[in-house]
C-alpha cells in the first residue's frame, strides 16, 4: 500500500498543464492529498484558474492509477486578489523579464524582406523542434495583421488572464502569444504605428513568459512600424533572415538584414526555404531556381544555416496545426528543421561591451 508521503509526492510532481514545465507542487496548487479506507485519492487543489480542458484530471489521474483505486478531485479557484498575488510570486521566481537587462532568454527575430517566403512556417517548426530538445520555448506571432502562428501550431483555446498578467496556451510545449486570440473572424486589424507598438509592448511585458530559454519572433514582412517597435523592445535580440532561391527574394531580404545592423541586432544566419522538390523517383526539382540563400549569406558574412525542401506534408500539417516533425517525422524537411535547430543553438549571442567598465 502506498504511503501518504508517496501519494503527496506523486501529485506535487506533476506538470501543470497552465504552466509549462513547473509542477503543481513547485506552483504551490496542492491543498492536500489524502486516501479513504475505500482506497481512493482525494486531491484538493487551488488554481488560479478554473481546470476549463480536464487536462489536470486527467494527468492526475495517470500518475496516480498504480498507487490508488481511483481519485476524487476538487478544485476551489483562487480569488482575483489571491491569483494577482500568486502570479507575481511567480514572476518574482521566472527572474528579469525578457528584454530586460539580466534576463537569461535567447531571442531569435524571425524576419524576411516580403511575405510569401515562409518564415511563419520557419518560425513555427524552429520552436517545436527546439523545444523537443528540452528548451523552454514560446513564440509571439508578431505579424499583427497576418498572425497565422495559434493555427499552425494547432491552438483553439484563448489565454487567461491571471490577476494582470496574460498566461499564454500551450502547443507542443511552445507557448504562443498571437492577435489572433484578440480578433473576431469577421474582422481585420487596422491600427497605425502608435496601436502596435502598444500591442508590441504586451505581447512582451504583460504576458507571463516564465523563463525562457528561447523566444522565437514571427517578424511581418518588411522594415515597418512592428520591426521598429519590436528593435526598440529587443535590442539584444538575434536575427534569422528567410529567403527564397530566387534572386528576387535575395535582394529583398537584404533589406531587412540591414535594418537589423542599423538597430545594432545580430544577424546569425539565413534559412533558404522551398529550396527544392523531390520526385518519387528520387530526383530534385529546383522550380524556384537556386542560391538565393547562399548569395545573401555571403553578402551578410553569415551562415546558411538551411535549406528547406518543398514537401506537401508540411502544408497540410500546417492546416491541421502539425509541425514537419510531427506531419511529416524522418521526412527531408523534418531533418532539415532538426539542423537548424542545432545551429541556432549553437550560435551563442555576441558578448557586448560594458560601457561603465571601459576604462577611458
Amino acid at each position: 500500500m502506498a504511503k501518504p508521503e508517496d501519494l503527496s509526492n506523486a501529485v506535487a510532481s506533476i506538470e501543470s498543464p497552465l504552466i509549462v514545465g513547473r509542477s503543481l507542487g513547485e506552483l504551490d496548487l496542492v491543498s492536500s492529498v489524502t486516501r479513504s479506507l475505500t482506497g481512493k485519492a482525494k486531491v484538493e487543489l487551488r488554481l488560479p484558474v478554473p481546470d476549463t480542458t480536464r487536462e489536470l484530471d486527467r494527468r492526475l489521474i495517470e500518475a496516480l492509477k498504480p498507487l490508488v483505486n481511483g481519485v476524487d478531485v476538487d478544485v476551489e479557484v483562487m480569488s482575483e486578489s489571491d491569483a494577482k498575488l500568486w502570479i507575481g510570486r511567480l514572476k518574482e521566481m521566472a527572474g528579469p523579464a525578457i528584454g530586460e537587462p539580466g534576463s537569461t532568454t535567447r531571442v531569435v527575430a524571425v524576419s524576411s524582406g516580403k511575405g510569401g517566403v515562409g518564415k511563419s512556417s520557419v518560425s513555427a517548426n524552429l520552436a517545436v523542434v527546439l523545444a523537443r530538445t528540452g528548451r523552454r520555448v514560446g513564440i509571439v506571432d508578431g505579424d499583427i495583421w497576418g498572425f497565422s502562428i495559434p493555427a499552425m501550431l494547432g491552438i483553439a483555446e484563448p489565454p487567461y488572464m491571471v490577476g494582470e498578467m496574460i498566461v499564454p496556451p500551450v502547443a507542443h510545449r511552445v507557448k504562443v502569444m498571437s492577435m489572433d486570440y484578440f480578433v473576431p473572424e469577421d474582422k481585420a486589424v487596422i491600427w497605425r504605428g502608435p496601436m502596435l507598438h502598444k500591442a508590441v509592448e504586451q505581447f512582451l511585458k504583460d504576458v507571463f513568459w516564465d523563463d525562457l530559454d528561447f523566444l522565437i519572433v514571427d517578424m511581418p514582412p518588411g522594415t515597418g512600424d512592428i520591426s521598429i517597435s519590436m528593435s526598440q523592445f529587443l535590442p539584444r535580440a538575434q536575427v534569422l533572415l528567410v529567403t527564397t532561391p530566387q534572386p528576387t527574394a535575395q535582394r529583398v531580404a537584404r533589406r531587412a538584414g540591414l535594418m537589423a545592423g542599423e538597430v545594432d541586432q545580430e544577424v546569425i544566419g539565413v534559412v533558404e526555404n522551398m529550396s527544392w522538390f523531390t520526385g518519387d523517383d528520387g530526383t530534385r526539382y529546383e522550380l524556384f531556381g537556386s542560391g538565393g540563400g547562399a548569395a545573401l549569406a555571403d553578402e551578410l558574412g553569415v551562415d546558411l544555416m538551411g535549406q528547406i525542401p518543398l514537401l506537401p506534408a508540411m502544408g497540410r500539417g500546417a492546416d491541421l496545426g502539425q509541425p514537419a516533425i510531427l506531419a511529416a517525422p524522418g521526412s527531408e524537411a523534418a531533418t532539415a528543421f532538426e539542423h537548424l535547430a542545432d545551429a541556432v543553438i549553437a550560435k551563442r549571442p555576441r558578448v557586448r561591451s560594458n560601457p561603465a567598465l571601459i576604462i577611458k
